[in-house]
């Protein structure tokens, strides 16, 4: 827990120490790094607005030295701009403050839940399939790479399981539950994990992330995925499901 209040440090590590959760705490980013390294959490949960080093710069050093480390962003309810850097740097989940430790909790054992080795689709054994392309892309399903035009793009393991899901439906609109369900198993719960990970696909595959090409939202309905990257697809579907 990193965060240069001490009463909400207290009362977090009170909180979380009650529900079965060993928890240290920083007063600002500067050490973050050398902690994670030497204590290696399962989770950080990360103030960005601090003296010393803020919760951005020190996001940024863990991401920077390839550290993989859960990290819940602590951001100003207002402060769009902090999340979206946030995400753009490897974020897991943010919340805003004031924020109930209760929902936090919910945060915290949702990261940890994806986290596991055991997750559908995340953790399966890799698929002999040939590689398939669109766009400028290549996805190996054997290795779990995508590709641009030979180079290989960094994807996590959840966001290369997001995008095969998409591919493998490949002009079928996919509700949120179904997407889901696909990727987590039944009764997966309602998080914004989707949305993040939906967020940083769009960053990697799109030439405009606000007017996805590729990964698209079907207004109502749900997600796309248009391999020959037709920008007006959802909007067709929409248009066909409203009349």
């Amino acid at each position: 827990m990193v965060d240069d209040d001490p009463v909400v440090r207290d009362h977090v590590r009170d909180y979380l120490h009650q529900h079965g959760f060993d928890v240290s705490v920083l007063g600002d980013g500067t050490d973050l790094r050398r902690r994670v390294q030497s204590e290696r959490p399962s989770m950080v949960v990360l103030d960005v607005m601090m003296p010393g080093k803020d919760g951005i710069s020190a996001l940024r050093e863990l991401r920077n030295a390839d550290d993989d480390v859960p990290v819940i962003l602590l951001t100003a309810r207002s402060d769009v701009l902090d999340r979206v850097i946030g995400l753009e740097l490897g974020a897991d989940d943010y919340l805003g403050k004031p924020f109930d430790p209760r929902e936090l909790l919910a945060r915290i054992r949702s990261i940890l839940r994806r986290r596991e080795p055991a997750a559908p689709l995340v953790a399966s054994a890799p698929e002999i399939r040939p590689s398939y392309r669109f766009g400028p892309f290549e996805m190996d399903f054997g290795a779990r790479e995508l590709r641009r035009d030979g180079e290989r793009i960094a994807l996590r393991s959840g966001e290369f399981a997001l995008l095969k899901t998409l591919v493998k439906h490949a002009m079928v609109v996919l509700t949120r539950a179904q997407l889901n369900e696909k990727l987590r198993g039944h009764g997966a719960h309602r998080d914004r994990s989707l949305d993040v990970a939906i967020w940083r696909l769009r960053r990697l595959l799109e030439i405009d992330p606000s007017e996805p090409r590729y990964v698209q939202t079907v207004w109502g309905q749900g997600y796309i995925f248009v391999p020959h990257g037709d920008p007006t697809a959802a909007g067709r579907i929409a248009a066909r499901a409203g009349h």
